[in-house]
């Protein structure tokens, strides 16, 4: 996520503004969670993500490691494993999550990252728990000029997270996260590479970022280079001040194409400790865009991992971790409607409905 005011530039803004107007036991839990063969290139279908990012308490820009709330740097292995099984539990009792996304960055992994040494427990105790993961690659906190810092420190992260994990069928690996420096024709040729020098890992387990901000996916899902893969779009409630769910409807839905059964939408979120009634979609910015955004998760049949579930210190978290370790929903109405998102249950939760 990258705050409008703080990261979003005037052109990046018009951009979206044209966009708008063209209106083992972990092994047997992934046969668990999608049916053999309904996945894309070898993966579990789209719609079957319910999921949450797991983000650091400054930001998942970081020059140094990344290191999600709750952990930290002085944590042995066996802590982050356990902490981790904590939080995913945690994730699944409260929000029937089944799918957890991951910052990674070159500081977080390797032989040369002390934080590797722990940080790979955050994984494995998710796969171990039966979660699907999403590693997506975040640029620097400076530049952070949404390109890749480093190629050769990407490649050598890359070759890393993939020897590791391309036999765990649980683990997804998103290249970037909102590659907003690069024009669409040169993300998709990064992507294009990628897939290219990673072939042991299947198609249907890389998730593509949608092109700039990660706001369409429209360009990525048309590149025939990049077919079998899963795509992701980031969708937000700042990005507009609409106050009806059909508004954002129309924001929404250009920035897919006929892309939604391939698509997650890997980050959204709103303002979940600030008391707002997410059962009464219209009327407010935020209670509509979300409901909306549900809705149409739900009616498509797309994936759905939320922004964040966990993050110190930041309002639109969706659960608190309590010093016990257990993690408790800020706002009853907000888990109600990502659940319904994740096309669960069959009464909507909006009022009226």
């Amino acid at each position: 996520m990258r705050l409008y005011t703080k990261r979003w530039g005037a052109a990046a803004a018009a951009s979206l503004a044209l966009l708008t107007a063209a209106a083992t036991s972990t092994f047997a839990a992934s046969s668990a969670l999608a049916a053999p063969g309904s996945g894309t290139g070898g993966g579990a279908p789209a719609q079957s993500f319910h999921g949450v990012n797991w983000a650091a308490p400054g930001d998942n820009y970081a020059s140094g490691p990344v290191v999600p709330s709750g952990l930290a740097t002085s944590d042995s292995y066996a802590a982050v494993f356990s902490i981790t099984k904590s939080v995913v539990a945690g994730f699944r009792k409260n929000l029937d999550a089944n799918t957890l996304r991951l910052p990674v960055n070159p500081a977080s992994v390797g032989d040369a990252s002390a934080w590797w040494k722990s940080y790979r427990g955050a994984i494995d105790a998710a796969t171990a728990s039966g979660f699907r993961v999403i590693l997506s690659y975040w640029d620097k906190q400076s530049p952070n000029d949404g390109k890749i810092d480093d190629v050769t420190a990407w490649n050598q992260m890359w070759a890393t997270l993939t020897s590791t994990y391309a036999k765990n069928p649980l683990v997804y690996f998103e290249p970037m996260n909102e590659p907003y420096g690069y024009t669409d024709a040169q993300w998709i040729q990064i992507c294009t590479t990628w897939l290219a020098d990673y072939p042991a890992i299947p198609r249907g387990r890389v998730v593509i970022s949608g092109a700039g901000y990660n706001d369409h996916v429209t360009t990525v899902g048309a590149a025939s280079a990049l077919d079998g893969t899963l795509l992701s779009l980031h969708f937000y409630g700042f990005w507009a001040s609409s106050t009806t769910e059909a508004d954002w409807l129309a924001n929404l839905e250009p920035r897919l194409g006929t892309y939604q059964s391939r698509t997650i939408i890997d980050e959204a979120g709103a303002p979940m400790t600030t008391g707002l009634n997410y059962a009464v979609g219209d009327g407010n910015q935020y209670t509509s865009y979300f409901d909306a955004t549900t809705d149409y998760a739900r009616q498509h049949h797309m994936g759905l991992v939320y922004w964040p579930g966990l993050r110190t210190g930041d309002t639109y978290s969706m659960e608190t971790l309590e010093p016990d370790g257990t993690l408790v929903d800020n706002n009853a109405s907000g888990v109600a409607q990502l659940k319904w998102g994740y096309g669960l249950g069959t009464k909507s939760p909006e009022s009226g409905s």
